[in-house]
């Protein structure tokens, strides 16, 4: 009998713009036993929204052992434009028997009418090639140690998986001084090989690895590929990295070069925007990509992604050509690893008086903006480093803009694309129309009288196509500044679709404004007949411009609203300022009236914001035109707080928190620290530290509301030195909410130890934590007779945002009519109500007579707060108290 296997299928949708597809895909497994008949892949294991640009989705079916497998048939039930889906490849995994396989289709084509060669079901074939590789290693190379090396292979058509560099024989030690290893690999099919890249783990003690060369020969065509390196990996020796790429030596192809891509990542202008995780980026070209990099060593010496900071990296890798997108991302380590990105720039290398720009303008955080650690930022174009150096006599105004438009190839010059190109400036706007007859075109402007430019769209097409045209770049040159700016618009116009697309001008030194996605939520009023069928589009109008006309339908098709239904929508952008109003046009061939009851625009660039445009009334209600258009003002604006921003938790806290403290020269007979954590409803009891060398421990803190701030608590007196905090995180076990804390130049209990309390003040994202106040105690000792101490006194002063801890004032005596001044260093207490002041009752004649306490922060002299007592605090006189609550 043959065995029902369970066959894991993973399809890869290419990284290409607007590759994804949300209609039915179906497919059939081929194999030496026959076929599992065609299946629908219904649900995505590890996606709600399955197929989209750059996503691995993962299937199972369930069949009869097919053998061996050879094909596979792919295809999807979609029609018309917009309906092409750019599949990558189709990875499957199974065991039959005790042995697993994996076997690669590579596919790399469109799946749709309009794109490729208007097939919507391709007949993938499993290709496999094996490779001999031969590794040289340099004989000063250390002895070799438990460490994972790999290598990738890039070609014409993708390239291969990591590829584990180990042996074949268990016992066989690798990678010896002067040794040459040999391996035996297998790939899909890559196409012609052009480079290579080869990496190390990063695991305690490695001391590196020299490498020679790289030989590789493919065993059926007896192909040979050589890669000269000569170079270290190794985190303390020559560039300090782990990760090399070599381009193939080949005498009939020119080498192609390799690169120090110079990475800047742009910190963001907001609280707790800085972080101490571990960041990684991936740079993708139109020649592939460099891989994971570690941003480890920044060109300054500074400490790195801070707040409103620029740090740059090298990152080398062979030539990528033109840059189309970076993903980026953090591992989430350490205190408040959540990080504001404003943008990544990359240059290709130090020399070089160009960088792309890639805006984000969100945040990497598990609980904040996107709720993701890592994001996919595609280019919006490539600007000059800085402005050019011109004479005083040339006038900023005089000259022309030379704009060259590059796209793929119209060779229809009897029926050319008609397309507009509008350019915004701060004073006007100038349309200026193009026909393409060919694959780039020039066109000279001098875009008069617009002001400063600030974006450039795109709308069209303006005639029927016959074929999908793609819009590659923009390169705007002015003769007078010099200016210069290469914009990506990247963008595919295809038949019986209107367009509209636009980008930021891209200045030298400037911020671009980004490109913000606004969700459209268009709600059709619950009433008798309020749904209607037709042809709509709207434009959204803000402080700055508006957005174009974009169109809700495709061209000779049409869209209904169903009544109570909610549809919504996504267009992409230049960020418009404040919304004003948004215009919306319909159209019905049988007439329908539309009730549109509201339309809610959601922003998606951080912070949120919403925002509602009323109209409650219909559309088309007895109009004779054949486009009914209406302008609806913007009725309200909400801003969504950072706490309802976070991912939804089911789970509500327990109060039991992780606490990570991390100091540095402590001394060894430290005495024992306790920590209290204030919040917005209270305070948690005092609980000791349990190490401060960076293992989690437990902390109760219980229901305190929002934390606010860390009281840390010395059991002694004092200390010789202060002990330097260089960690301090606090991670909620139950909603995951992770707290940061200042700690730059931070020493618990002073600098010279003599302090007893020493507060933090909790950092959240969009709020300034609570600053630090240095308050100015003054204490008058009363003039009966023996009033004086000779005791330690103490004072607790209490304020709306919680008390200081207990506080001993330094001074050894309280003297009969004297004034003692102290300092006390805290958290903002806010507007102060009582102050619990006691002594120790030790000395002769301890008891003490206090008349009055005045307390001020140091830098304000005109306001301050009286607390008056007029009491003995006596174990012998009066009520012997020997502590009093002063209000």
């Amino acid at each position: 009998l043959l065995l029902v296997l369970v066959y894991e299928i993973r399809v890869h949708t290419g990284a290409k713009l607007d590759a994804e597809t949300d209609f039915n895909v179906y497919i059939n497994l081929i194999g030496t036993r026959g076929d599992a008949g065609k299946r629908k892949l219904l649900t995505s294991k590890n996606n709600n929204v399955k197929f989209q640009s750059g996503q691995i989705d993962i299937f199972f079916i369930k069949a009869v052992s097919l053998g061996d497998l050879e094909k596979v048939l792919i295809s999807h039930d979609g029609a018309g434009p917009g309906s092409g889906w750019f599949l990558d490849k189709i990875t499957i995994y199974y065991k039959d028997g005790k042995e697993g396989k994996e076997v690669v289709f590579p596919c790399n084509r469109w799946l749709g009418e309009y794109q490729d060669d208007g097939k919507t079901v391709r007949e993938l074939t499993a290709e496999t090639r094996q490779w001999r590789v031969q590794v040289k290693t340099d004989g000063d190379s250390p002895e070799p140690q438990a460490c994972k090396r790999t290598l990738v292979i890039y070609g014409s058509k993708g390239k291969s998986d990591e590829l584990l560099l180990s042996p074949q024989d268990p016992g066989h030690v690798c990678f010896l001084p002067r040794a040459t290893d040999e391996f035996i690999v297998e790939t899909g099919d890559v196409g012609d090989v052009y480079k290579i890249r080869v990496s190390c783990d990063d695991v305690p003690g490695f001391e590196g690895w020299h490498l020679k060369s790289f030989h590789l020969e493919e065993l059926h065509t007896k192909q040979e590929l050589n890669f000269d390196c000569n170079c270290w990996l190794s985190l303390s020796r020559e560039d300090k990295e782990l990760v090399k790429e070599f381009p193939i030596v080949d005498e009939n192809h020119k080498t192609l070069p390799v690169h120090k891509y110079v990475v800047s990542v742009h910190i963001g202008d907001r609280w707790g925007a800085e972080t101490f995780a571990n960041v990684y980026i991936t740079l993708h070209g139109k020649r592939g990509d460099t891989g994971v990099r570690n941003l480890r060593t920044p060109l300054t010496t500074e400490r790195k992604f801070q707040r409103n900071k620029v740090d740059s990296f090298l990152v080398e890798a062979v030539s990528l050509s033109h840059l189309q997108k970076v993903i980026i991302g953090h591992d989430g380590q350490g205190y408040g690893a959540g990080m504001y990105l404003k943008m990544i720039t990359v240059r290709e290398s130090q020399d070089s008086n160009e960088e792309w720009v890639f805006p984000c303008w969100n945040w990497l955080d598990t609980h904040l903006g996107l709720c993701e650690t890592v994001c996919e930022i595609f280019t919006v174009g490539r600007r000059l480093i800085s402005h050019p150096k011109l004479p005083e006599v040339i006038l900023q105004s005089s000259g022309l803009w030379i704009m060259d438009i590059t796209g793929s190839d119209w060779s229809n010059e009897e029926d050319p694309l008609h397309l507009s190109f509008i350019f915004f400036g701060n004073q006007n706007h100038k349309k200026l129309p193009l026909q393409v007859t060919g694959k780039a075109i020039q066109i000279k402007d001098e875009l008069a009288d617009i002001g400063s430019l600030y974006k450039v769209q795109v709308t069209g097409p303006h005639s029927k196509l016959k074929q999908p045209w793609h819009l590659d770049l923009l390169h705007m040159k002015h003769t007078g500044t010099k200016e210069e700016m290469y914009l990506a618009f990247d963008c595919l116009f295809n038949p019986n679709e209107d367009k509209c697309v636009e980008l930021p001008a891209l200045y030298a030194d400037q911020e671009p404004l980004p490109v913000v996605e606004y969700s459209i939520n268009l709600h059709t009023g619950d009433l008798k007949k309020a749904d209607a069928t037709g042809e709509a589009y709207l434009c959204i109008q803000g402080e700055r411009t508006d957005s174009g006309k974009r169109w809700l339908n495709s061209r000779n098709s049409l869209i209904t609203f169903a009544r109570g239904q909610v549809d919504v929508f996504k267009i992409k952008a230049v960020y418009l300022g404040k919304l004003i109003q948004i215009l919306v046009g319909f159209k019905s061939p049988r007439k329908d009236e539309w009730f549109l009851e509201k339309i809610v625009i959601k922003e998606t660039i951080y912070p949120f914001s919403s925002h509602v445009f009323v109209y409650n009334n219909w559309i088309n209600k007895r109009h004779k035109k054949d486009f009914v258009e209406v302008v609806i003002p913007l009725k309200e604006t909400s801003v969504t707080s950072p706490s309802l921003l976070t991912k939804p938790i089911n789970t509500k806290s327990r109060g039991q928190w992780q606490m990570w403290v991390h100091c540095v020269q402590v001394p060894e007979d430290m005495p024992d620290i306790q920590v209290v954590v204030f919040g917005t409803k209270g305070k948690s009891p005092a609980q000791k530290v349990q190490n401060l060398n960076d293992n989690p421990f437990l902390l109760a803190v219980g229901d305190v509301g929002d934390i606010t701030k860390l009281s840390f608590l010395l059991s002694s007196t004092c200390l010789g030195r202060g002990i330097n905090l260089h960690k301090l995180q606090l991670k909620d076990l139950d909603t995951k909410e992770e707290l940061s804390f200042p700690t730059e130049v931070q020493c618990l209990f002073g600098e010279d130890g003599s302090e007893t309390v020493t507060e933090l003040a909790a950092v959240r994202p969009d709020k300034a934590p609570l600053r630090e106040v240095l308050y100015s105690v003054s204490v008058y000792t009363g003039t009966l007779p023996a009033s004086g101490t000779d005791a330690d006194i103490f004072i607790t002063i209490f304020g709306e945002n919680g008390d200081s801890c207990k506080r001993r004032l330094r001074h050894s005596c309280f003297e009969r009519g004297q004034v003692r001044i102290s300092e006390v260093r805290a958290v903002d207490l806010g507007l102060l109500s009582k102050v619990l002041v006691e002594h120790n009752n030790v000395g002769y004649g301890a008891g003490w007579y206090l008349d009055r306490i005045v307390i001020h922060e140091s830098d304000k002299t005109d306001s301050q707060y009286i607390f008056l007592c007029q009491q003995w605090l006596d174990s012998g006189v009066g009520d012997a108290q020997m502590e009093r609550m002063l209000r």
